[in-house]
């Protein structure tokens, strides 16, 4: 097949692609015939060895695909050859096969695209749980949820099933473009962070109050305001920090306001931790992907794809994500989805 392949961690511009041998399947396994592969930032850094988690060398990068299922191991029992399936791997996804685990893989809707389909497993996955799991944000009816980095993968899924609970919702992002995204996906309130000061907006739209719950991919300083905008017993918190500083988190305003900091990393629950807790933590990812689907089906939740790339072109697919001008998440296509959009 051909993939991507890295021999040593390096920079994400050395990389290119190659022809190498079909991954192949152990017990409790699926076999993919890839269709598209979500690209994100996390993907850099795995490549050039900076990420949580370190591959054994060689290895084909990236971790969400979507595609048709062509063989199952000794061991599967809900996973059929034929299916269309969306998967989140431990590595692999950069290539035209891919081997999956049945516990996450996923059927997916008829109605969903392959391309599409790759914003599920990470994006709207992390998103839903934050929002929804009684243990971390919890978001209620009736409460005003506060989404940084409004225009990236995360945040418009964050925008989408906020207002499915109920929420009103504030968005942040640095363009007009951007912003004008997060209204497109429901945000009641945009704000751009570079022409104004959201810590003062926000406390103006909800009278002084603050915003219940605030949902921050972003960290450094933005984190760091937040803590100045979140309602008395708010919850904040953080999933990333695409601004390259990790805030210290000041125990005083905690105490003070009575305020929640929760994280969530949500590869613990798909296996991407050293204890492995994939299997255990089953009972919750997999109700969580269907209700995801549910509400895909009744027209609640729009993935935007800012762009596709076809495999030979993923070095612009990185590009494009790195340059921070996308709108939504950006994904390479093969195959049969890449002949369906014109590639």
């Amino acid at each position: 097949m051909r993939a991507v392949l890295v021999e040593e961690f390096t920079e994400f511009e050395n990389l290119k692609l190659t022809e190498c041998p079909d991954p192949e399947m152990g017990p409790k396994q699926v076999r993919i015939r890839t269709q598209a592969t979500g690209v994100s930032f996390a993907l850099s850094l795995m490549v050039s060895g900076r990420y949580q988690r370190k591959p054994p060398l060689p290895f084909v990068p990236a971790a969400e695909v979507a595609g048709i299922v062509t063989d199952v191991a000794d061991g599967c029992e809900s996973i059929k050859v034929g299916d269309r399936v969306c998967a989140v791997l431990d590595w692999g996804g950069l290539g035209e096969v891919a081997v999956a685990n049945e516990v996450n893989t996923f059927k997916i809707p008829d109605g969903l695209e392959f391309n599409q389909a790759i914003s599920f497993t990470n994006s709207y996955a992390t998103s839903a749980a934050a929002l929804t799991w009684p243990h971390l944000l919890r978001l209620a009816a009736s409460e005003t949820l506060l989404v940084h980095g409004a225009a990236g993968g995360v945040g418009l899924a964050a925008i989408e099933i906020g207002k499915i609970l109920g929420a009103t919702v504030i968005a942040t992002a640095g363009s007009a473009a951007k912003l004008d995204a997060a209204k497109e996906h429901g945000a009641d309130h945009v704000i751009n962070y570079r022409e104004e000061d959201f810590r003062a907006v926000v406390n103006d739209l909800t009278n002084g109050i603050g915003a219940n719950a605030i949902y921050d991919p972003v960290g450094g300083d933005v984190f760091a305001q937040s803590l100045r905008c979140v309602a008395p017993e708010g919850r904040i918190m953080p999933v990333g920090f695409a601004s390259g500083t990790i805030p210290q988190i000041p125990a005083n305003i905690l105490l003070v306001k009575n305020i929640t900091v929760t994280g969530l990393n949500m590869g613990y629950y798909i296996g991407w931790s050293p204890d492995d807790v994939r299997y255990e933590k089953a009972s919750i990812i997999h109700p969580l992907m269907q209700q995801m689907f549910d509400w895909f089906e009744a027209g609640k939740l729009n993935p935007r794809i800012w762009k596709t790339y076809k495999l030979e072109d993923f070095q612009d697919a990185m590009a494009a994500v790195l340059g921070r001008d996308a709108i939504g998440r950006v994904a390479v296509v093969m195959d049969e989805e890449a002949k369906r959009l014109g590639h």
